[in-house]
């Protein structure tokens, strides 16, 4: 199997998997409760949320490790069981991956703010708890590392710089933005172009957008990014649509056809990986995976060549 990054480098479009958190809790997951602690405790759960996705037409499934870092654990009391699930959790999403696609690791924020943004954490003390955790993700099987959800620049830069110089990783890092008065921010104030341009430069492959937004405004994200980086692969998982709360849940309204229809536009806008975020499930995985490697005459690439 050609590497994730050939693939991308030679034009493919590659699907990517939906939400975790959810579907975890649609199998049992507790609030307060750790969601990777189930790496160890619930493995055949979790590994079946994978199979899902792959099933559904996913070319890449993440781990359940999204808040694996020491500073998430701590808070369960679990700080002590890091290496241990995150190497669980490439495992079993490698198990079920097998060779029809690649596992990207899933690295979250650690929930702390560094000293330069008016916060209590060493820019060190960040670096060294995404380090613990990226090595013991490649030492599970991971193919790649996606590091989401980041909010600060200077986080990510840190996660970022720790998988570059402690794995042979390729890197992947998203930014979750959200629409204000001066346009898409990040909630430390970074702009799209100027946040994939610095972990960029510290070194990711593939730079991106997850969460917080449904996926119209991604298009208008990734059009940002694509101008402030023309050549570099960007991953975009959206959520299915805003969130709505309904009867003290909350929801989220996109249809997988609605989702879908809008996948040609992202396509068009420069995203070479498409996934999905809150609210999405595998019927949405499987409506965008057909609409972008069908809807040229099942050419994945964005030459339509066939």
């Amino acid at each position: 199997m050609k590497g994730l990054l050939e693939r991308l480098a030679a034009g493919e479009i590659l699907i990517s998997d939906g939400a975790m958190g959810t579907f975890l809790q649609a199998k049992g997951l507790q609030p307060g409760e750790s969601p990777e602690a189930w790496c160890l405790t619930h493995p055949d759960a979790v590994k079946s949320i994978a199979e899902a996705y792959i099933a559904a037409g996913s070319d890449i499934v993440e781990t359940d490790s999204f808040g694996g870092t020491s500073f998430k654990q701590k808070e369960f009391g679990l700080d002590d069981k890091v290496v241990e699930m995150n190497k669980a959790a490439a495992r079993i999403a490698k198990e079920a991956m097998g060779d029809k696609g690649y596992v990207a690791a899933s690295v979250g924020p650690t929930g702390q703010i560094a000293y330069d943004e008016g916060g209590t954490v060493a820019n060190e003390d960040l670096y060294n708890s995404f380090k613990e955790q990226v090595i013991a993700l490649e030492e599970g099987g991971a193919d790649a590392l996606c590091i989401e959800t980041m909010m600060s620049v200077i986080e990510a830069v840190q996660a970022v710089k720790a998988a570059k110089e402690n794995t042979k990783l390729p890197i992947i890092c998203t930014f979750t933005f959200e629409k204000g008065a001066r346009g898409f921010r990040t909630m430390m104030g970074a702009d799209p172009g100027s946040a994939a341009k610095a972990v960029a430069e510290a070194g990711a492959d593939i730079v991106g957008a997850n969460c917080g937004n449904g996926i119209e405004n991604m298009i208008e994200i990734t059009r940002e990014m694509r101008a402030a980086l023309p050549k570099t692969p960007i991953l975009i998982h959206a959520n299915a649509g805003m969130p709505v709360l309904e009867d003290g849940k909350t929801v989220f309204k996109a249809t997988p056809t609605e989702m879908a229809a809008k996948v040609p536009e992202l396509i068009a806008a420069g995203a070479n990986i498409i996934g999905g975020c809150c609210g999405t499930n595998p019927d949405h995985i499987s409506a965008m995976a057909k609409a972008a490697k069908g809807g040229n005459g099942g050419c994945c690439c964005k030459c339509n060549c066939k």
